[in-house]
């Protein structure tokens, strides 16, 4: 990771704080986009944008561009952003599932396609997706997001095959992912059995490697101990 530019979206949640940390002690360079502000400065490892909205194609693109011209290239894109709900389907609004559909497909896809020119570019450009467990058979509740989710790794898949040769593509599949979030939307669950974000940031990093040249159109399970 030794000096490679790595785009991570949704940076400054609980997963993309982590992955952000852990690829700066493995020297990379990191432009960090998510949707909350951000007024840190910019430094010569680290170039935070905040403030943008992925499900807006121009946004997107005016984000990565922003951070190819100010590291001078892109090698890698790891597409956090997303979002989750909980509702059945009977009594649930059908808005859940467009907002699903925004905030984990559209997202990761106005992303690559802005990365894309960059990555090729690069020569060894990567693009790594959160996909999920949850999406393979969707339980009670799951509707939206599971189906969000499968969309992901539909676009994984897709990507993965115009790609190859020129970038690698692969989505990364957790179960739960111990956060506070889900600590306290769960409280009597075994926190012990769930991912831990520095456990998924570990397979994140090794895709985003050269050691994972050879791996291109994988949904790799991150399942912990469920």
């Amino acid at each position: 990771m030794d000096g490679k530019v790595v785009v991570v979206t949704g940076a400054l949640g609980a997963l993309g704080s982590v992955v952000v940390d852990e690829a700066l002690k493995r020297r990379a360079r990191i432009a960090s986009v998510d949707h909350a502000p951000t007024q840190a400065p910019a430094t010569a490892d680290l170039f935070e944008l905040g403030g943008v909205d992925l499900t807006d194609a121009a946004q997107a693109r005016k984000a990565i561009h922003a951070a190819a011209s100010h590291f001078g290239k892109l090698d890698v894109l790891i597409n956090i952003a997303g979002g989750f709900a909980f509702e059945a389907v009977a009594d649930g609004d059908p808005k859940t599932w467009q907002r699903m559909y925004a905030l984990n497909v559209m997202t990761a896809l106005n992303a690559s396609r802005a990365a894309i020119p960059h990555l090729v570019a690069s020569g060894n450009g990567r693009i790594i997706n959160v996909g999920a467990m949850s999406a393979l058979q969707a339980g009670a509740g799951m509707g939206a997001y599971a189906a969000s989710k499968s969309g992901v790794h539909r676009l994984t898949e897709a990507l993965a095959a115009e790609l190859k040769g020129k970038v690698t593509v692969n989505a990364v599949l957790p179960s739960i992912i111990d956060t506070a979030a889900n600590r306290a939307s769960m409280p009597k669950a075994d926190f012990a059995k769930w991912v831990t974000p520095n456990e998924l940031a570990e397979v994140i990093l090794f895709l985003a490697s050269d050691a994972a040249s050879a791996v291109t159109g994988a949904l790799l399970p991150v399942n912990g101990r469920v």
